[in-house]
């Protein structure tokens, strides 16, 4: 690999929220030759960490940057206490609320009003893997005016999103990247043993009922990283392909 594609810019940034009640330390991913009069799109990660850790997606999309790929993105990750991913990240915890209310009125202005970000609904995505998967999809339903592009990794879905979908009158304005692996027909949680597989054809289906646009795929693998990072590639082009 390129020596150049392993340069990674990441900026430090601590926000303190009200309403979770404690200090989330953010990164920042700038692209190669980030210019602060450029305004970028921006992709937020939930599991920040393990996306720029174990996904690997600050020097994918280096890479794919220097061989105009995709354009220059700012991707922000955004950390999260394991103790409490369940309770934030699941539509039926009950941190749920506070976590969508932290992201929309604590997290996304404080962003942009230090980085050159895309400010619009069709310059922003909003992703993660699993439940991080979940919420991202829950923040697009809830906060249309604020997200309108929704990446999701083996989204752990629960009949909550289902009916959630079932809901709205239409999602013509959504673009969702929706992945999920061949293999994870038992995946173990804490609610028992579930066929993410199964439930992601469920959810893709109810959203084509409802007129999203939905780049669908299934893939050879499990519900790990080793999927979810050989996968990040086609989910960054699929928003900002060259």
């Amino acid at each position: 690999m390129n020596p150049q594609y392993l340069k990674r810019t990441i900026i430090k940034k601590e926000i303190r929220s009200h309403y979770l009640d404690e200090v989330k330390e953010i990164q920042v991913y700038l692209p190669p030759q980030y210019d602060e009069t450029v305004t970028y799109p921006v992709l937020y990660l939930q599991d920040g960490d393990d996306y720029f850790n174990l996904g690997r997606i600050a020097t994918q999309a280096n890479q794919m940057i220097y061989e105009k790929d995709i354009r220059p993105v700012i991707m922000v990750a955004i950390p999260v206490d394991k103790s409490k991913r369940t309770a934030e990240y699941s539509p039926i915890g009950e941190r749920n609320r506070l976590y969508m209310q932290f992201f929309t009125e604590e997290l996304l202005p404080e962003i942009e009003s230090e980085f050159p970000v895309d400010r619009t609904p069709d310059g922003r995505v909003v992703g993660g893997s699993s439940l991080g998967g979940t919420v991202s999809l829950h923040l697009a339903l809830e906060y249309p005016e604020d997200f309108r592009q929704v990446l999701s990794q083996s989204g752990a879905f629960l009949e909550a999103t289902i009916d959630r979908i079932r809901q709205t009158t239409s999602l013509d304005d959504l673009l969702v990247y929706q992945s999920i692996g061949k293999a994870e027909t038992a995946v173990p949680t804490h609610m028992g043993k579930l066929d993410l597989l199964a439930r992601n054809r469920e959810v893709y289906r109810h959203l084509q009922d409802k007129q999203a646009q939905v780049h669908y795929v299934e893939k050879e693998g499990d519900h790990t990283w080793g999927l979810w990072q050989k996968d990040i590639p086609d989910a960054l082009r699929t928003f900002f392909g060259s």
